[in-house]
Formats: C-alpha cells, sequence, structure tokens
C-alpha cells in the first residue's frame, strides 16, 4: 500500500534529536512515502538520523538563524532532488526563565532559533514553491504561545511561539495566491528530549492536573497532526493553528 506523501519531498529542520517532535515527524512522513531530508545543526546526528529512516534519506548540517546556510540546504537539496514539496520548520529552544531573568543572549538566542529560522529556511524554499505553483509549509508554534506560557519556557519563549502564529498567517495570505499553502502546529505539553530531565514529579503531576485528557501527548501524535497538514488530506487548509494540546487550552 502507498502512502499520501509517496513521491513527495520534505524538509525538517532540527529533526535528529531521537525522541523529539521532528524524528517523529521525519519517520511518519518516510512511512508514508515521502523522501526526507534532515537539518541540524550537528551534521552527523543529521546523517544518523536520516540512515535511520533508509538509505534513500538525507541529513544535512545546517544552522536555521544563518540566512546563507539555510539558502546553501534548500539549494542542495532542489539540484539533488529537483523537487521540495513540504517544509516543517521544527527546530526550536526554550529556556525556563522568569521575565526578569531574561538577559540579552536569552533573548537572541531563543528568538533566533524559532523564529529567524522559521523565516529564513522559509525564504529560502518559497522562491522554488512559487515556481512550481506548489508547496505546504508547517511551522510548529506551541500553547504556550497561545495561553501566555505557563508550563516550561520563558515568556520569550511564549513571544517567539506567539511570533510563529503572526509569521504562518501572514506568509499564507501572501503565498496562497501560488498555491502554497501554510499552517502551524501548537503542541501542548510533549514528553520530548526538550523537557526530559527538568521536571520534578510535582510538577509533572500538576501540568497532568491541566489536561482533561489526563496525560503529557507523545511525539508521535504531534507528527499525526503534521503529516495532515502537509498532505493532500489538508489542501483547502491554509493560515490555521491546529491545536494538539490534550484539551489544556480550549478556546
Amino acid at each position: 500500500m502507498s502512502g499520501i506523501l509517496e513521491g513527495k519531498f520534505a524538509v525538517i529542520t532540527g529533526a535528529a534529536s531521537v525522541n523529539g517532535l521532528g524524528k517523529a515527524t521525519a519517520r511518519l512522513f518516510a512511512e508514508q512515502g515521502a523522501t526526507v531530508a534532515i537539518l541540524d545543526l550537528n551534521l552527523e546526528a543529521a546523517q544518523a538520523a536520516a540512515a535511520d529512516l533508509g538509505a534513500q534519506h538525507v541529513g544535512l548540517a545546517c544552522n536555521v538563524t544563518d540566512k546563507d546556510d539555510c539558502q546553501k540546504a534548500a539549494d542542495a537539496l532542489i539540484a539533488q532532488w529537483g523537487q521540495i514539496d513540504i517544509l516543517v520548520n521544527n527546530a526550536g529552544i526554550t529556556q525556563p526563565l522568569k521575565m526578569m531573568d531574561i538577559m540579552p543572549e536569552n533573548y537572541d538566542a531563543v528568538l533566533d532559533v524559532n523564529l529567524r529560522g522559521t523565516l529564513y529556511m522559509t525564504q529560502a524554499l518559497i522562491p522554488h514553491m512559487r515556481g512550481r505553483q506548489t508547496g505546504s509549509i508547517v511551522n510548529i508554534s506551541s500553547v504556550s504561545a497561545q495561553r501566555g506560557g505557563g508550563i516550561f519556557g520563558g515568556p520569550h519563549y511564549s513571544a517567539a511561539k506567539a511570533g510563529i502564529l503572526g509569521l504562518t498567517k501572514a506568509s499564507a495570505r501572501e503565498l496562497a495566491p501560488d498555491g502554497v499553502r501554510v499552517n502551524a502546529v501548537c503542541p501542548g505539553f510533549i514528553a520530548t528530549d526538550i523537557t526530559q530531565g527538568k521536571l520534578t514529579p510535582e510538577m509533572l503531576e500538576g501540568i497532568k492536573a491541566g489536561i482533561p485528557l489526563g496525560r503529557p501527548g507523545r511525539a508521535d501524535e504531534v507528527a499525526g497532526c503534521c503529516l495532515f497538514l502537509a498532505s493532500e488530506l489538508s489542501s483547502y487548509v491554509t493560515g490555521s493553528e491546529v491545536d494538539v494540546n490534550g484539551g489544556s487550552l480550549i478556546h
């Protein structure tokens, strides 16, 4: 049985972390027939993650905060594949800081990786997608953007992820005439490496108490939503933000 992404080529940033959302999404896309490029700061980790999916998949080093780096990665993949159909802007970092503890370097790091990286990687692929009059871009935001933090990341993380929502809607509006769709996914509390070992059992119980489904989400549950938005199943969906939060924010 062929998958719903058969013949499609997908780029996923920040996808080398073994238990992360990016890797889970890459795995599901590959299972559904896509050829996947995993982009990460660490070349060896990216290549290992890609090899883990199968020989046809690609691992590339890319610092998403560097515009030239994003363009080089995009150009290399277009040269190799001839087409790119899907971009998942997943690269992100978080810091559990209070308002008054956010230093300039904290602000720069969190805003740059999450927001600037999403902009740069999108810019790198827009001319190609416009030229083909097709493409799906999925940006990873967070419930933190919608509810004003309060789970793990600090206010600067909420701001960066809220910025992604604004960027998603504005780019969706601008790119719609070119047949390119842009949507955002807002995960709630998901058990990934980003929070691993940083929460006490009491903190975890408190978080679970605020989730109607009564448990943290899994990375593959976010990946399923990304698959929907990346595929033709969502062909009339653009500019949307899709919640994957177990009901922790119902609005």
